[in-house]
C-alpha cells in the first residue's frame, strides 16, 4: 500500500515532472525535502535588496541547506587571536608552592615570560604551549617551537580551533559580511603569514577552502584567498581537480582579466610550494 514516504517522493517528481506520475496522490502529505531552491532565492533577494541599496538584509543567510550557526559573538564583538598565556592550573599551584626558579628542569617556563630566542634555547625541554593555541598564530618564537617538538596533539589543538573559527568567522556565508569582512580579512593575512612561516598548509584552512569554494563569489577577501590556496598541502589530482580547480574555473572564465592573472599567479606559487616540499621530502628521506 501508500507508505507516506513514497507519498512523498511521488509528489516530488510530480512537482518537476508531473507527466511521470500519473496516480491521484493526496493534497496534504508531509514534507519529507527540503526545497533546494529556497537559499539561492534568498541570496538572490539579498543582493538585489543590496544593489539597491536599501536597509541591510536582518536574517542571516547561509548559501547551503544546513541551520543557521550562531556567530558566537556574545562576550566579544571583535575576531581576536588570543595571546599567549600559561594554563591558569599550573600557575595556581606555582603561587601555593612559591615556586620562583623558573629554570628548574621540574617546573615548566611560562609561555608569558618567552621574550628571545635565547630563552627558548635555554627551556625548550621544560616549555608547554599555551592554553589557548590560537596564540601561537602571532608568537614567532611559539612557532619555532612547534617546528622543532613534533607533537600530534599540538596539531589537532590548533586544527580544531582555527576549522572552527574559520568556519563561524566565514563573511561570503552570511548577509552581514560588510561588518565583519576586515577583521576576517586580517585573520585570514595572519594564517597565511604562519603558513609561509612554517612553509607548511594547515590542514582545516585546506578544508575551508575546499568547502567554501563554490560558494565564494571571488571578490571577498580575495588577495587573502588566492595566497592560502598557494599553500594547499600536496594531494592527488582528482581530489585537487574537483575540489579546487571544478569551483574556481566558473569563477576564471567569467571574472576580470586581473583576476584570471591572480589566480594563475597563486598557483604557480602553488606548484614552488608543492616542489619545494618534495624535494625537502627526498632530502630528509636520503639522510635517514
Amino acid at each position: 500500500g501508500m507508505q507516506s514516504h513514497l507519498q512523498a517522493l511521488l509528489s516530488l517528481y510530480k512537482l518537476f515532472c508531473p507527466e511521470l506520475v500519473t496516480i491521484a496522490l493526496p493534497g496534504k502529505t508531509k514534507t519529507y525535502f527540503k526545497n533546494s531552491e529556497g537559499p539561492w532565492k534568498a541570496a538572490i533577494n539579498t543582493i538585489r535588496q543590496r544593489n539597491q541599496e536599501k536597509s541591510p538584509v536582518s536574517q542571516v543567510l547561509f548559501l547551503c541547506t544546513a541551520q543557521p550557526r550562531s556567530r558566537k559573538r556574545k562576550w566579544n564583538t571583535q575576531l581576536i587571536i588570543p595571546a599567549s598565556s600559561t594554563n591558569k592550573n599550573n600557575l595556581e599551584e606555582d603561587k601555593e608552592q612559591n615556586h620562583v626558579d623558573l629554570y628548574c628542569m621540574n617546573e615548566s617556563f611560562p609561555v608569558e615570560q618567552l621574550q628571545t630566542f635565547s630563552q627558548l634555547l635555554q627551556n625548550i625541554h621544560h616549555l608547554e604551549f599555551p592554553s589557548q593555541m590560537g596564540s601561537v598564530l602571532t608568537n614567532p618564537l611559539l612557532l619555532h617551537y612547534m617546528n622543532c617538538i613534533k607533537d600530534e596533539s599540538i596539531y589537532l589543538r590548533l586544527y580544531y580551533w582555527m576549522g572552527q573559527t574559520l568556519q563561524e568567522e566565514c563573511t561570503w556565508c552570511v548577509t552581514d559580511n560588510n561588518k565583519y569582512e576586515e577583521e576576517f580579512k586580517d585573520f585570514l593575512e595572519t594564517v597565511y603569514k604562519t603558513e609561509c612561516f612554517l612553509q607548511e598548509g594547515f590542514s582545516s584552512c585546506e578544508e575551508f577552502l575546499y568547502k567554501s569554494l563554490p560558494l565564494w563569489d571571488g571578490c571577498c577577501c580575495q588577495s587573502q584567498v588566492l595566497r592560502l590556496l598557494s599553500w594547499i598541502p600536496l594531494s592527488s589530482f582528482s581530489e585537487t581537480k574537483s575540489h579546487l580547480y571544478d569551483p574556481m574555473a566558473q569563477l576564471f572564465f567569467t571574472s576580470s582579466l586581473y583576476f584570471k592573472c591572480s589566480f594563475l599567479e597563486s598557483l604557480k606559487e602553488l606548484l614552488q610550494n608543492w616542489l619545494n616540499w618534495h624535494v625537502i621530502h627526498l632530502d630528509s628521506e636520503s639522510d635517514s
